[in-house]
């Protein structure tokens, strides 16, 4: 993990914010290619490209609005499956305040005010071995998880929505089952991510899932949702400074996926997401666009040059 900061210590602070590791990938995605505006590479969207940004948005010590400290934390860990532990925790944890927080999240310039929740959760699933010529004398354990995940997705909390959300999200990302070719598996587990809604309880998800048969439940991560509008200067500022510097409207989104901008807002600190534009972050062909790097970081610039003024609650330009 990495600080740094500029301004006086007694001052209120903006925090950037932002990680370096990413999720798994083949090795030709770890050699980055330029084809037009489009940077290509694992990480580029998520997020090494804004978190370039936002190093060279930072201020030079004699550069520094007055009446602001500006912060930069990066964190190694966002893509951990790890519950407790985690570095942006730590930082917080350890003395790290601010009056607001930005991660640059992939959000194609838009600020992110809310985000689902995650609760990651492993199902075993039981049967019954058999030889495999005769499957029909035992019971497949991995056909019955399957068929638990199947009747998972049309459970009653995984047709809801809510107002920036169409519906949460269900991904069976892990399967173990079986030991042998020719056996029928005894046993199955699988590991399910699940993004709920902000207004959704993970005590009512779980007890739903118990509800569709015989299987052990297991929570191997979980994240609350985050869900604070835009009621506030800060954000309210952020969408108009984006606006005058790219085209379209910088509205407030509601983000599929989480972010370690929660570990802020437990500690009462206001955070968004914001992010440059691209597509593709954890697939094959995850790309940023370089010229919204360029907006990406003159917002920055540009906003951290009006928080002095946001932080003495003057909203005047």
């Amino acid at each position: 993990m990495i600080t740094a900061s500029v301004g006086n210590e007694a001052d209120p602070a903006v925090i950037l914010h932002g990680h370096v590791d990413v999720v798994p990938a083949e090795a030709n995605q770890f050699q980055p290619r330029v084809e037009g505006d489009r940077l290509y590479g694992r990480g580029a969207y998520d997020m090494k490209a804004a978190l370039a940004a936002m190093m060279l948005a930072m201020p030079a010590a004699d550069e520094v609005p007055e009446g602001l400290r500006i912060v930069l934390g990066i964190v190694s860990d966002e893509e951990s499956e790890e519950g407790k532990d985690r570095g942006s925790d730590f930082l917080v944890d350890s003395g790290l305040r601010g009056d607001f927080a930005i991660t640059g999240e992939p959000t194609d310039l838009h600020v992110g005010v809310a985000a689902k929740g995650i609760l990651a959760i492993r199902l075993g699933v039981a049967g019954r071995a058999a030889h495999g010529s005769t499957p029909w004398l035992g019971d497949n354990a991995v056909l019955r998880a399957v068929e638990m995940f199947r009747g998972l997705e049309s459970l009653p909390f995984a047709r809801e929505s809510s107002e920036l959300f169409d519906r949460p999200s269900v991904n069976l990302g892990r399967i173990w089952g079986g030991d042998a070719l020719n056996k029928v598996p005894d046993y199955c587990a699988i590991d399910v991510d699940i993004r709920y809604l902000p207004n959704q309880s993970p005590d009512e998800i779980l007890r739903q899932v118990k509800e569709l048969g015989p299987a052990s439940i297991e929570t191997i991560f979980a994240l609350p949702p985050i869900d604070r509008g835009i009621d506030s200067p800060w954000v309210e500022r952020l969408i108009e400074v984006a606006d005058s510097h790219h085209d379209g409207t910088s509205i407030s989104i509601g983000r599929d996926g989480a972010s370690d901008a929660v570990s802020f807002i437990r500690a009462g600190i206001p955070a968004v997401e914001f992010g440059p534009k691209g597509a593709g972050h954890h697939g094959p062909e995850e790309w940023v666009s370089i010229s919204s790097l360029v907006a990406y970081q003159k917002t920055l610039r540009d906003y951290l040059g009006i928080g002095a003024k946001l932080a003495d609650g003057n909203n005047d330009d």
